[in-house]
């Protein structure tokens, strides 16, 4: 063996520079999901933040979990899996967006008036010993 294999079985430190950096990165794009909160991009939006939202997952899992320093086979399933979740919740929340536009609000919710929960009248029993106690 040279000088130059490193035992890769023990814990891995990651210096301070790195994990600074990640935060920074975190943050900007932690910023970056607010900003598009803010802009009307249509249906970009959604695919934007699932964009921003599976970057920061793998980011945290790579660093911080330190996946980075394990297998390379293994970051990238890591990497892949976050990307199709968030294709697979884009096109739900993309789809259920789709039939929404043609469903019609039926008559009655419109004519209902809100209610509180003060406004239901519930019985309420005070006596609690008529229950238990014999009549002769």
């Amino acid at each position: 063996m040279s000088e130059h294999d490193h035992n890769h079985d023990g814990p891995h430190a990651v210096p301070l520079r790195i994990l600074f950096a990640v935060f920074i990165a975190l943050l900007i794009l932690t910023a970056l999901t607010v900003g598009v909160t803010k802009v009307d991009l249509g249906g970009l939006n959604i695919w934007i933040a699932l964009g921003v939202a599976a970057a920061k997952a793998i980011l945290v899992a790579l660093y911080f979990m330190h996946l980075r320093w394990d297998a390379p086979f293994n970051g990238l399933v890591l990497a892949c899996s976050f990307v199709f979740v968030s294709l697979f919740i884009g096109f739900a929340l993309k789809d259920s967006l789709e039939y929404q536009k043609f469903y019609d609000r039926p008559y009655i919710v419109d004519t209902l008036e809100p209610q509180s929960v003060d406004d239901i009248a519930v019985p309420i029993n005070t006596d609690h010993n008529a229950a238990e106690t014999p009549t002769h």
